[in-house]
């Protein structure tokens, strides 16, 4: 029964159904078929309330709305000028600054798609008209927008914290030491890619003064967000208030790129990505409670427990199925299915689960440039309509190997990913 109940989910993913509905429509089913009763149906509005009854869960529409706020305002393009002023004399220079633009408005926005997005209509046309081959810049925008959710403030760190209850803090601390260590690895890849390439001159230093002055507002973004969390000044939660306040200030009064009219699209942007996930999140807790009747969870810790495997092959079979899963569904999918039942075996198998959550972060990176439905390689086609997937497919190959790379240093030296966690509390 359990295997023909997880037969018609993949069905209903492959006719093209919402995830979320899909989700909702599994669980519906599976309450039918496992519990039955008149009383069945008003366990699902129940589920739906309690599923959402987080104070957590506010902050994710509001960054949401931040990241939207940022978009809007173009406050992008101030970071790659900085970084195109101060990297551009160095070999690959417009390469790496295209990734340190993705990696600090990364940190600002924590959304992958807004920074493919606002990076990419600024970096491909200026990249490809210095004669970068085409399949470097398309596999540096795509691969620096994910960066998104490695760096804090990351939303589908905030999804994992609200259903394992880790701290949100906490959760955001151990991405950073990673997230910096994958920016410099990618930072690598396209400099040794674009290193054939002439030097572009040297900006002055007034130049690069100028660039600093222009973008120090975006800059202070991550610093009031991030060091308000850490320093106590305030919750997660309300940091994204900050953050959001923040940005309407810096885009309407500084940058003066933002008024009035633009609010309706951006309130409608925000409404669409928050709702979307909330439907996620509804769908996989009607799903996630018919595996629990079932007892699923228990079953596989019991069969983990009792197997005498290294806990590593089941690591990588852990991260075998997140690469699957990547291929053919999006991040918050693939969270709210798998977190719910591998954390207890996590947890069981000793992993520290602060560290798992940035093997999973990198997990979901993946998913983002991993076809056939890597969000990431859409966005960039819309941004880039003279590229063929194919050449983005083969831009960011060299990306995915680097994220396997990093995921294997942070088996051998866990630290990387717990040391800053323990100590900033």
């Amino acid at each position: 029964m359990i295997v023909l109940f997880t037969v018609m989910l993949l069905v209903l993913l492959a006719t093209g159904l919402p995830v979320g509905f899909a989700l909702g429509t599994g669980g519906l089913v599976g309450m039918l078929l496992f519990m039955g009763g008149d009383g069945t149906l008003n366990q699902i509005p129940l589920l739906a309330y309690k599923s959402l009854d987080d104070f957590v869960l506010c902050a994710v529409p509001l960054y949401v709305l931040m990241s939207q706020i940022l978009l809007e305002g173009k406050v992008g393009n101030d970071l790659f000028e900085l970084g195109n002023k101060w990297l551009r004399h160095l070999p690959g220079g417009l390469g790496a600054a295209t990734i340190v633009a993705c990696g600090i408005f990364a940190a600002i926005t924590g959304s992958s798609a807004a920074c493919a997005v606002t990076i990419g209509a600024i970096a491909i046309p200026e990249m490809l008209k210095r004669n970068y081959e085409r399949t470097v810049v398309l596999g540096a925008v795509a691969a620096g927008g994910t960066l998104g959710i490695l760096i804090p403030p990351s939303i589908p760190m905030i999804l994992y914290g609200a259903i394992t209850g880790e701290s949100i803090g906490q959760l955001f601390m151990s991405g950073v030491v990673p997230g910096f260590m994958l920016t410099i690895f990618f930072i690598g890849v396209v400099v040794y890619k674009s290193r054939n390439l002439p030097l572009e001159p040297k900006a002055s230093w007034a130049e690069r003064m100028d660039a600093l002055k222009s973008s120090i507002w975006g800059l202070l973004l991550p610093v009031i967000v991030v060091g308000g969390i850490y320093t106590g000044a305030f919750t997660p939660t309300e940091a994204a208030a900050v953050g959001t306040v923040y940005s309407l200030f810096i885009t309407f009064c500084i940058y003066k790129t933002l008024s009035l009219k633009h609010l309706p699209n951006i309130l409608l942007g925000t409404v669409k990505t928050s709702s979307m996930i909330f439907c996620i999140m509804i769908g996989a807790t009607l799903f996630g409670f018919v595996l629990t009747i079932l007892q699923v969870p228990q079953a596989l810790t019991l069969m983990v427990t009792e197997m005498q495997f290294s806990r590593w092959i089941f690591f990588i079979m852990i991260n075998c199925l997140l690469l699957f899963l990547g291929c053919i569904l999006e991040t918050v999918s693939i969270i709210f299915i798998t977190v719910p039942i591998l954390y207890p075996i996590i947890l069981q198998l000793g992993f520290d689960p602060i560290w798992f959550n940035v093997i999973l972060q990198i997990n979901m990176e993946m998913a983002l440039i991993t076809p056939p439905v890597g969000m990431n390689l859409f966005v960039l086609q819309g941004v880039s309509p003279d590229s063929k997937m194919t050449q983005i497919v083969k831009g960011v190959i060299p990306y995915a190997v680097v994220m396997g790379i990093e995921m294997l240093i942070l088996c051998f030296v866990p630290g990387l990913a717990t040391w800053l966690p323990s100590v900033v509390k």
